[in-house]
């Protein structure tokens, strides 16, 4: 018996996102959830975490960028996605098909990485009543640890420019870093990076539309210790960004919670479930 109900979500320019909605098993809490999930990932990664949310009373929704997972339609060389359009069309699509779903005021959004970096580009940011971002941060390439500090260049600089001519896509599966990525999903992601301030970078060039002065829900970043990529510095760095929001920065230390290690990735796995509660204590306002 499937745990979630398949939903189509059309975005303001008629593409279709594929989603999930995970109805709540118990008496309903107050906010439904929007899963915005990391760069080339895709909403499998977040099933078992969705899962156990609806247990805990919260509807739920889960999705696929577009050119990602079941939101590619055709070969990623194809895919016109960018990340400008994951936050000015499909997030903001996500929070209206679940809003209608749930005929709830607001959701909250939890972001893991990408996804909870987007929101002062999203047109109806009003309907988010907080953020908890999970591994958020702008990702600057000054700003990153260990491997991925060394990898990170090599990537934006090298592989992807190298690969939108010959692939025409960005191939993070073979260096282990999720779904292939539409070529100017992958060039964003490295110009975006590449100074701080993340999509700050996009504004006046191919966005026109800034709301991140303007956006006054809490928000909350939950990051590891041994995480690469949301590092403090990078995690202060996409804060700073929201100056009317009152927000929080929540580190979590993998020997505390009987890890070895948490990372950017391993919040929401199975192996890792004694950390969900505590990314839920967050999903209240």
């Amino acid at each position: 018996m499937s745990t979630f109900e398949s939903l189509t979500i059309t975005c303001k320019d008629g593409y279709a996102l594929n989603g999930r909605f995970y109805a709540s098993t118990i008496l309903h809490k107050n906010h439904p959830i929007l899963i915005c999930p990391a760069t080339g990932i895709t909403q499998n990664f977040y099933q078992a975490f969705a899962e156990w949310l609806s247990t805990q009373g919260y509807d739920v929704l889960s999705f696929d960028f577009r050119g990602i997972g079941r939101s590619l339609h055709g070969p990623v060389s194809k895919s016109k996605a960018s990340i400008v359009d994951w936050g000015q069309l499909d997030i903001p699509a996500a929070i209206d098909t679940l809003l209608c779903k749930t005929q709830a005021a607001q959701v909250i959004l939890l972001g893991h990485s990408a996804g909870g970096q987007l929101l002062g580009i999203v047109p109806n940011h009003e309907k988010v009543a907080k953020v908890v971002a999970v591994s958020g941060s702008t990702g600057h390439v000054k700003g990153l640890k260990g491997k991925t500090k060394l990898l990170a260049p090599v990537m934006f600089n090298v592989i992807f420019p190298l690969a939108r001519i010959t692939k025409g896509y960005g191939p993070t599966q073979a260096i282990g870093m999720g779904e292939n990525l539409p070529k100017d999903v992958a060039k964003q992601w490295a110009e975006f990076c590449s100074k701080p301030g993340y999509v700050m970078n996009a504004i006046g060039k191919t966005v026109f539309e800034d709301y991140h002065a303007k956006i006054d829900c809490p928000i909350t970043v939950l990051w590891s210790s041994d995480d690469e990529i949301a590092t403090e510095a990078n995690v202060k760095d996409l804060l700073r960004l929201y100056p009317k929001a009152k927000t929080e920065m929540i580190e979590l230390k993998p020997q505390s919670y009987n890890h070895k290690a948490i990372g950017h990735m391993l919040m929401f796995k199975k192996s890792h479930q004694n950390l969900w509660p505590v990314m839920a204590q967050q999903l209240t306002i």
